[in-house]
């Protein structure tokens, strides 16, 4: 793939929260990209250090997590492709949690003069990044509350139903079927449970028949079933009407 194949996912995903003009995506379109290709679980960015680039996801699964002192892993958010989880870096250049690839993964590697210039001379594109930088606030605030309130298969199908919810609205999963390629620790580390607790529940989602999970690959077998159980409501991502179409039958 071309860098500028690349970069049209980073407009398709800031699309699915709001329309840009033609203007607008030519020049996202420009933007400079250094690719680079790593193995799974390789730190892009870590904990402390200064930043003068910026990451978009060009291709695999990319997550933010901390380690706490017994050494234990708390992932703090998932990131797909088209995402760059670390707009932020822009305004606070030392970071204070690390960026690393759950996967095997392409980032493209995008200097902060360059997208300060972008913002500069365009507000919709300014502003189009602040909205992802709130809406990562608004999953922030959803999974603070699945941690600290929700029972442990409720956290569970939430998390599979904000996945497949997302990877449908930037085309990469037909509202049925997706890949998950999370482990089940992976999974346990992003939910605040045990690996044996999150494997005897996940056990029992999979024998309600509301998912099948096989060979790294999600089936959604009873929609309405899952997000009764994970309480989900998709406004929390603010998407465009349309941009993930979910079958309920």
């Amino acid at each position: 793939m071309d860098k500028q194949h690349y970069l049209e996912r980073l407009v398709l995903k800031l699309e699915t929260h709001v329309p840009l003009p033609p203007a607008e995506r030519e020049k996202l379109l420009q933007l400079p990209l250094t690719l680079k290709r790593l193995e799974a679980n390789h730190d892009i960015v870590r904990e402390g250090e200064l930043t003068q680039q910026c990451c978009l996801v060009a291709e695999g699964l990319v997550c933010r997590y901390k380690i706490v002192g017994d050494g234990a892993r708390q992932i703090l958010s998932l990131h797909l492709p088209g995402d760059i989880p670390d707009i932020h870096s822009l305004l606070i250049e030392r970071m204070d949690h690390c960026l690393g690839t759950l996967t095997p993964a392409v980032v493209g590697l995008i200097p902060h003069e360059a997208v300060r210039s972008l913002t500069r001379a365009s507000y919709r594109i300014s502003e189009a990044f602040w909205r992802e930088t709130l809406i990562e606030a608004s999953i922030y605030r959803e999974w603070m509350v699945g941690i600290g309130r929700r029972a442990a298969p409720s956290r569970i199908a939430h998390l599979l139903c904000e996945f497949i919810t997302k990877m449908t609205a930037i085309g990469l999963s037909d509202g049925v079927i997706c890949n998950l390629p999370l482990t089940q620790p992976e999974i346990a580390d992003a939910l605040g449970l045990s690996t044996v607790h999150m494997n005897k529940k996940l056990r029992e989602i999979r024998e309600a028949r509301l998912v099948r999970i096989r060979a790294n690959r999600l089936t959604v077998l009873d929609w309405k079933g899952l997000c009764s159980l994970a309480e989900f409501d998709p406004d929390y991502l603010h998407l465009q009407p349309g941009a993930a179409k979910i079958k309920d039958d």
